[in-house]
C-alpha cells in the first residue's frame, strides 16, 4: 500500500521557493498532517473543530485522488532548509454546494501548523501554487473560501491576488468567496 501512495506522490510536480518545498504527500506523512488538522488552533476558522484521525486519512485519500484524477491537488509545505513539517497547500475541485457557484474554476487553500504561522509561508507557498496552476493547467481564475474572522487568511488573499467575489453562507456559517483572475 505505501508502494501505491507513493506512486502518487511521484507524479506531484515538487515545487521549490526561496524558504519552502512543496511536494506530494505519502502515507508516512499521516501523522504529521491528522496533528495540522487536530488542532483547534488550525481548525478554528475552517471547520470549526478539530479533525479525527479517520478525517485527517481521508482528506489524505482526497489528496491523491486530486491529483490521480485531476492533475492536480494539494502539496505538503516544508521548510527548505530544515525539512521540518509546515502545513498544506494547494488547489481543488471539492464540489462545494454553494452558491453563487464557483463551478469550473479550482479553489485555493492553505493551512499552516501554529509554529509556521505569522511568517509569510501562506503567502509564499499560495503564489508558488498558483503560478503552477497557469503555467501547467492554463489556469485563468481560481476561488478561495475565507471566513470573514479569519483575518490571517484574508491578508494571504490579497497578497496573492485575490478580490472579493461574493458573501455568502456556507455550511450555515458566513463566507466570504474570493476569486483571483490570472494576471495579463
Amino acid at each position: 500500500m505505501t508502494e501505491e501512495v507513493s506512486l502518487v506522490a511521484a507524479r506531484v510536480p515538487v515545487l521549490r521557493t526561496k524558504r519552502l518545498v512543496l511536494r506530494g504527500h505519502g502515507v508516512e506523512d499521516f501523522r504529521n498532517s491528522a496533528a495540522l488538522w487536530g488542532d483547534a488552533r488550525v481548525t478554528r476558522f475552517i471547520t470549526g473543530r478539530p479533525s479525527p484521525p479517520s478525517e485527517s486519512w481521508t482528506r489524505l485519500l482526497k489528496y491523491a485522488g486530486h491529483w490521480a484524477l485531476l492533475g492536480f491537488g494539494y502539496w505538503l509545505v516544508e521548510e527548505r532548509a530544515s525539512g521540518r513539517f509546515v502545513g498544506e497547500a494547494g488547489l481543488a475541485d471539492f464540489k462545494r454546494d454553494i452558491t453563487p457557484s464557483f463551478e469550473g474554476a479550482p479553489e485555493a487553500g492553505w493551512v499552516l501548523t501554529p509554529g509556521a504561522q505569522g511568517k509569510g509561508y501562506a503567502t509564499e507557498a499560495t503564489r508558488a501554487v498558483l503560478a503552477w496552476g497557469e503555467a501547467e493547467l492554463g489556469m485563468q481564475r481560481c476561488v478561495c473560501i475565507i471566513d470573514p474572522k479569519n483575518e490571517a487568511s484574508a491578508r494571504v488573499a490579497d497578497k496573492c491576488g485575490f478580490r472579493l467575489f461574493a458573501e455568502t453562507d456556507f455550511m450555515g456559517t458566513p463566507a466570504v468567496i474570493m476569486e483571483r483572475l490570472k494576471p495579463r
